[in-house]
């Protein structure tokens, strides 16, 4: 296989390839809202011929209880390693419509960006993923076996894709994972993320008399939840920044000296992260470095709370009601069934007795750890650094791709997250777009990964 006649052939046919992405990023597949349900499956039917144009010999549109999932493989190099390609077709909405500069769906260029919904997250992955196949597949059979998962309800928290794997193992089964749902720190200065955090996600109401009361006739002679539940929340975190639920840090594992120092080589300071906060200032568990809080620690946050008299004016109310919105960002080995019983735990011994509260689970995943030392990340890291002239470096994101984690418990598998969306791209918010050069090196870097494997 000849890589820089496939990549000879991406530079050649850039504007076709870019009136195709176009084509994609007009499709309004939006996950979340019932009345784009036929947009879902064009998006799908979409993915489906391009995989077919890209020579795959067996694609699919595989039925979930909700979205479709489009399969596809081609299994003809023997003795080589399987990849299997995950990504998704589906979008987020585009509130507030009013605050884009151009229509959310038309996929405007300016500036060597496009702008569109999906764009970066992650439609445009995907395309250039396609792009760099067809490339390879005019230079002979592919340098590897191929299989892809390509789900439309990852913005609504994939909640068909674990019975989906389950059902499908044994034709889902690989060697690693190519997760296009991911990006670099900047179009100078690629990266590869090697861990991520997993979510657990309560709402915690406490409720003490039956209805709400006269706060002059009852106050001083009942509990106020509202008070309550304040003083629960701020007791989750004692004066190092460390949460306090019982057993919480027990599965955390703790950074060596060699992790420690790939991490601290990010382009980053304390003065770039406080600046793109607005806070006045920064706080975290004491003994680690912000970028070590942010990748490599488990948190606890209070999302949300609420509870008796909000409105104008006033209104003297003693609450019956209280409730929060707490969320978990969990480490590697954590597991959200596990913080569910700790934070049961805690509330069991610090809740007075004069309330009663409920806790619902509302959403979890699992977070990941990658092995950095394998051959596909260092064909990965090869591939970035050949065509992006500089070294790529490794970190942690802080956020959850709840996927990365699946695949690991139900496949055994690693996953190399490969994409080129930006920091900056805006995703989920108005004016999404996708910063086109790296978009097109990211075509390039397909090409040289899938060849060094």
């Amino acid at each position: 296989m000849n890589e820089m006649t496939a990549i000879s052939f991406v530079r050649q046919n850039r504007e076709r390839f870019l009136s195709e992405y176009r084509e994609f990023l007009a499709i309004p597949s939006i996950s979340t809202l019932p009345e784009h349900t036929s947009d879902i499956q064009r998006a799908a039917e979409w993915l489906a011929a391009g995989l077919r144009r890209c020579g795959m010999t067996e694609v699919e549109i595989l039925p979930t209880a909700g979205a479709p999932v489009v399969h596809a493989e081609w299994l003809n190099a023997p003795g080589k390693p399987t990849v299997l390609v995950y990504g998704h077709y589906d979008v987020q909405p585009v509130d507030p419509l009013d605050e884009w500069h151009s229509d959310p769906f038309a996929a405007e260029i300016r500036d060597d960006c496009i702008y569109a919904r999906g764009a970066s997250d992650m439609k445009g992955q995907i395309a250039a993923l396609l792009f760099s196949l067809e490339a390879l597949a005019g230079q002979g059979p592919f340098p590897v076996n191929l299989r892809f998962l390509l789900e439309g309800e990852e913005e609504i928290g994939s909640p068909h894709l674990a019975a989906f794997i389950g059902t499908h193992r044994d034709r889902l089964a690989c060697d690693v994972v190519l997760n296009c749902d991911a990006g670099i720190h900047a179009p100078d200065h690629p990266s590869i993320v090697y861990a991520l955090r997993g979510l657990a996600y309560f709402e915690l109401e406490v409720r003490g008399p039956q209805k709400d009361l006269h706060s002059g006739m009852f106050g001083g002679s009942i509990r106020n939840p509202i008070h309550v539940l304040c003083e629960l929340i701020a007791g989750m975190h004692d004066a190092q920044g460390r949460v306090t639920l019982p057993g919480f840090y027990d599965a955390v594992r703790e950074l060596d000296a060699e992790e420690r120092a790939q991490l601290a080589r990010a382009p980053y300071s304390d003065a770039q992260w406080l600046a793109m906060t607005g806070a006045p200032g920064l706080f975290g568990e004491t003994g680690y470095s912000t970028i070590e809080r942010v990748g490599a620690r488990p948190t606890l946050d209070v999302n949300g709370i609420w509870g008796g008299f909000t409105g104008q004016g006033a209104k003297t109310v003693l609450p019956a009601r209280a409730s929060a919105k707490i969320s978990m960002r969990l480490v590697a080995d954590q597991k959200p069934e596990d913080i569910h019983g700790q934070l049961e735990a805690y509330l069991r011994t610090h809740a007075p007795k004069e309330i009663t509260w409920t806790l619902r689970r509302h959403s979890s995943g699992p977070g990941a750890i990658m092995d950095r030392h394998s051959p596909y990340m260092r064909a990965a890291v090869d591939a970035l650094r050949t065509v992006f002239g500089a070294e790529p470096f490794f970190k942690r994101e802080g956020g959850s791709v709840p996927v990365v984690g699946l695949m690991q418990q139900m496949l055994g598998v690693d996953s190399i997250m490969l994409g080129f969306a930006l920091p900056d791209d805006g995703i989920h918010g108005p004016n999404e777009r996708q910063h086109l050069p790296t978009l097109f090196k990211g075509v390039e870097t397909y090409i040289r990964f899938l060849g060094s494997l």
